[in-house]
């Protein structure tokens, strides 16, 4: 709200934005002038204590923390990793910090810090225009009924951009005739061919991403 209005954007038009009220926005605005802030605001400047200067209650002492915050930006980085989830990073924070903060208050702060480093931009998809593909990171046992060996498979993922409409199967490795044997039975699940392919290879460098687009051209072909 401060960098839209920091840029001349009209209260009307940053409520129209955030889908918020513009007596919600004129409102925060007075309270952000009042206390002397404006955009760019200080780097130091946490969640907490932006809120305490907004809002403050009586008795809480503004710019002061309430309660002992983790590292957000390594919990960020956390986040990212394979079956890291909000709940895990909460649990390990409670432990360290047995009087911080409530489950979804932790979530609100966190997502708050990720919004405010990594900028968003909303994409609007056609119907059967893109079809986003990766590996899912985590790997499915599956269990040999008769000898009880229990070998590891990769899962891949396909979402259309437009519908989030999803094919997934497992595989036994990610090497080639497994990826493009997917993708050609990804195409018949959907019944067709994506106008656009975008597929995120992780560990993996250009060239190989560029044969790995040219063989399966050949394949479909």
């Amino acid at each position: 709200m401060l960098r839209l209005a920091g840029s001349g954007t009209s209260t009307r038009e940053i409520a129209v934005m955030l889908g918020i009220a513009r007596s919600t926005v004129q409102d925060n605005l007075q309270r952000a002038a009042a206390v002397g802030l404006s955009w760019p605001l200080p780097g130091e400047l946490t969640d907490d204590a932006l809120e305490n200067k907004l809002f403050s209650r009586n008795g809480v002492r503004q710019g002061t923390r309430r309660r002992t915050e983790p590292n957000w930006a390594d919990l960020a980085v956390e986040l990212k990793k394979p079956g890291v989830t909000l709940l895990i990073l909460w649990e390990e924070y409670r432990g360290s910090h047995p009087e911080g903060y409530g489950y979804s208050r932790f979530c609100e702060l966190l997502r708050g810090f990720q919004q405010r480093l990594s900028p968003t931009m909303r994409q609007e998809h056609a119907a059967g225009d893109k079809v986003f593909v990766d590996y899912s990171g985590k790997k499915i046992p599956i269990v040999d009924r008769k000898t009880g060996e229990i070998r590891e498979a990769e899962i891949l993922v396909a979402v259309l951009g437009a519908s989030s409409y999803t094919f997934a199967e497992a595989t036994w490795t990610q090497t080639l005739p497994d990826w493009i044997g997917s993708h050609v039975r990804m195409f018949r699940f959907f019944h067709g061919v994506p106008s656009s392919w975008f597929p995120t290879i992780w560990k993996r460098g250009a060239l190989h991403r560029l044969n790995c687009s040219r063989m399966l051209g050949r394949c479909l072909i």
